[in-house]
């Protein structure tokens, strides 16, 4: 195993290194690390995907350590290329891995978009101690609710994208420009709203593990094939007893609507609705962001 190392960078300890998990070695990294606040664990999204979207909560290291990890088969982490890794259960037994080798006796977790379910199972299956709050931003606990609000955001699209989109899902061709065209006009209007992206989220695009994506979720966002096709857990979700956050973007794929619907099958949970932002919206509205999962945070802490 790599040895951790330490590097200043903006004034804060940064703590780098891997640790071993089934089936591999996952990189993470520690920004303010001798901060005396609970620290809090970073779970991003994909599945494929790595920490870098997620570059603007190190923001959040003013208060208290912030823990980013890459999940096995993505960003800094081993990638084997062994598909009875690409499990839940798997990803959620590496959440505790990752919990347990860093010593995390007493945490904050946030989870966005899948990492939001990986939090969620990691409450259920493991029923830890010490987590005393979850933040799920852009949630995805519903696969078939996730399904049913990207069609109807498809009814939104021009014609021209709406049209390609449902000839290539009828013919499997999601490889045509058609498709990948009609895909980029849903991603400007439900993933980032932003005109132009900055590098961290164009560099998170390019280097998703995207054999891992498809095999766990599908082609694109809005057409799920995957093993996560039949991902529901809104019936379980008033087994979680602590503290919960859910943000969204006021055109998020986790669409308010649903989003509001998890949150009153939570009781007790928290929702901040971000205007004029989409899934992303930790970029789109980032001061925002900061300061709401910030007060949140202190609040629990309270």
């Amino acid at each position: 195993m790599a040895m951790d190392s330490e590097i200043t960078k903006a004034n804060e300890k940064v703590q780098e290194g891997y640790i071993p998990v089934t089936g591999g070695q996952v990189w993470y990294k520690i920004i303010g690390v001798h901060n005396s606040g609970i620290p809090l664990l970073v779970v991003h999204g994909g599945p494929g995907a790595s920490h870098t979207y997620l570059q603007p909560l190190e923001k959040l290291a003013t208060k208290r350590p912030i823990i980013f990890y890459d999940q096995l088969g993505c960003g800094n982490s081993d990638r084997p290329d062994d598909t009875s890794l690409w499990t839940l259960e798997r990803f959620t037994e590496e959440l505790h891995q990752v919990r347990n080798y860093l010593s995390l006796d007493s945490l904050h977790i946030l989870g966005q978009s899948w990492g939001s379910s990986l939090a969620v199972e990691y409450m259920l299956t493991k029923q830890p101690e010490g987590v005393k709050s979850l933040v799920l931003s852009g949630a995805l606990l519903s696969t078939s609710r996730w399904i049913e609000d990207q069609r109807a955001y498809i009814e939104q699209l021009s014609e021209q994208a709406k049209n390609a989109i449902l000839h290539c899902e009828q013919t499997g061709e999601y490889e045509s420009q058609k498709y990948q065209d009609a895909m980029m006009e849903f991603y400007q209007k439900h993933v980032c709203r932003l005109q132009e992206w900055p590098e961290y989220l164009n560099r998170a695009f390019t280097e998703i593990n995207l054999s891992q994506y498809q095999y766990m979720w599908g082609p694109s966002e809005f057409t799920v094939t995957g093993i996560l096709k039949s991902y529901e857990r809104i019936d379980r979700l008033d087994e979680i007893k602590i503290p919960v956050l859910f943000t969204c973007g006021e055109f998020d794929e986790a669409t308010p609507r649903t989003t509001s619907y998890y949150q009153k099958n939570l009781p007790g949970a928290k929702l901040h609705i971000f205007p004029d932002a989409s899934h992303e919206h930790h970029i789109e509205k980032s001061e925002e962001y900061i300061a709401v999962v910030h007060d949140f945070l202190d609040s629990v802490e309270k």
